[in-house]
């Protein structure tokens, strides 16, 4: 795919994901747009990070997915959409359902309604692993039953469903990619890796909830090239495909890993304010990445200490951005 000769759409650029993908469409030369919502004080989350030599190749836009005009209005004269934005914190979930079912699902049919009058060449919903709830089986496919065990991860089954059904009824080039746990620079403490190495930098104790979880985790890197190879490949159009690395690691052994390569001498303590009600917690999640590698070529490059050692010192570069030990949810 010649990306110089394509108008792009990227939703959820503010967020940890999209400001990675932004900054690589920008490095394959894409026409890109990125949309971002709106707030008061023109913060355009993580984009912020980027360079000026970056930001000045694409324009902002912002808006609400939510908003079927201001959806209509960006979608026009695009050829690739990369669908990735949502509201994807699972505690925020707990306290305010019906924002996030709003958001995630009436914001991605507002999406794929203006993608289909438009005639997009191409839509990438983004899915997340937490659609599968707590494994049955492992390694987890794309077959694996879907589990809502949140407001948060069922309103993403239903934007996945409503995804689907847009190929299958309208024939609608829509692919979706569902990554697992994805971590690295930028990344804000709504996530667990975040959340363990600003203490570990700062704090004498460690607060975290449950420990034995597990969860396949995914340098960011690996993540977009993800995306990037989704987008390229015409066969991933009306198919799911997981991308992960296929190790799994315990929350509690993550912290200890963490403690080690910061060098840090901590106490890894439970606050139960964070831990996740009982049928809730997804226990454990590890991926089959099988699909990704034969369909598209693609696999994880990037291992786990190599990505907690560029993680750690970009948020020690960053540590006054965060709110360090403060629990966000």
């Amino acid at each position: 795919m010649n990306w110089k000769n394509k108008n792009v759409l990227l939703t959820g650029a503010g967020g940890f994901i999209g400001s990675h993908l932004a900054e690589r469409l920008v490095y394959l030369g894409a026409n890109l747009k990125a949309f971002v919502r709106y707030n008061s004080r023109n913060d355009c989350g993580q984009l912020e990070y980027l360079p000026d030599n970056i930001r000045s190749k694409f324009t902002i836009i912002a808006g609400d997915l939510r908003d079927p005009d201001a959806i209509r209005k960006v979608v026009k004269d695009t050829d690739i959409i990369f669908h990735l934005g949502s509201l994807i914190a699972i505690p925020y979930s707990y306290v305010h359902p019906m924002e996030v079912i709003d958001t995630n699902i009436v914001g991605t049919t507002n999406i794929l309604m203006a993608a289909k009058d438009n005639e997009v060449e191409k839509i990438i919903h983004t899915s997340t692993s937490e659609v599968y709830g707590t494994a049955r089986y492992v390694p987890i496919d794309e077959k694996h039953p879907l589990q809502g065990q949140s407001p948060y991860s069922a309103s993403k089954i239903g934007a996945d469903m409503i995804a689907y059904s847009f190929y299958t009824s309208f024939e609608l080039p829509v692919a979706i990619i569902r990554p697992f746990n994805t971590y690295g620079p930028r990344q804000s403490t709504r996530a667990v890796i975040p959340t363990i190495i600003t203490q570990a930098l700062t704090k004498k104790v460690i607060q975290l909830g449950s420990l034995h979880p597990t969860r396949d985790l995914t340098f960011i890197a690996d993540t977009i090239e993800g995306f990037i190879k989704i987008a390229e490949k015409e066969k991933s159009i009306g198919e799911v495909i997981n991308i992960g690395s296929g190790f799994e690691i315990s929350i509690g052994d993550l912290a200890e890993k963490i403690v080690r390569l910061t060098q840090s001498k901590i106490t890894i303590k439970i606050d139960k304010k964070r831990i996740r009600p009982k049928d809730s917690e997804v226990e454990r999640l590890l991926a089959d990445a099988t699909k990704a590698r034969k369909m598209l070529s693609w696999q994880p490059e990037v291992n786990l200490d190599s990505g907690l050692k560029k993680t750690i010192k970009w948020i020690s570069d960053h540590i006054d951005d965060y709110k360090v030990g403060m629990y966000t949810i």
